[in-house]
């Protein structure tokens, strides 16, 4: 069984959106962290000074590009098929 591109692309497209709730969290600052006072009135304190959303999108695109090449490698060589993942669930087919 062969995937279509779309296929492909709607798989990569969860696996990046994964990777991208995991890298999430990583190097944000807080403004109660950052020793400084809101920006303005009305602004929660735990609210991020810096989200640096484009290096995270860069970061998980390289992630998840990784994760899926591997991925795809290995179904390729046949471990990733029907009859073996169904063996190893312990499901008869």
């Amino acid at each position: 069984m062969a995937y279509s591109i779309s296929t492909a692309l709607a798989i990569y497209f969860v696996l990046w959106w994964l990777v991208l709730f995991a890298t999430l969290p990583f190097g944000v600052r807080n403004q109660a962290e950052s020793g400084g006072e809101p920006e303005s009135p009305g602004n929660d304190p735990g609210a991020p000074v810096h989200a640096l959303m484009l290096r995270k999108a860069l970061w998980t695109t390289v992630i998840s590009s990784l994760i899926y090449g591997a991925a795809m490698l290995a179904y390729r060589a046949g471990y990733f098929n029907i009859e073996r993942l169904t063996q190893l669930m312990g499901i008869p087919l």
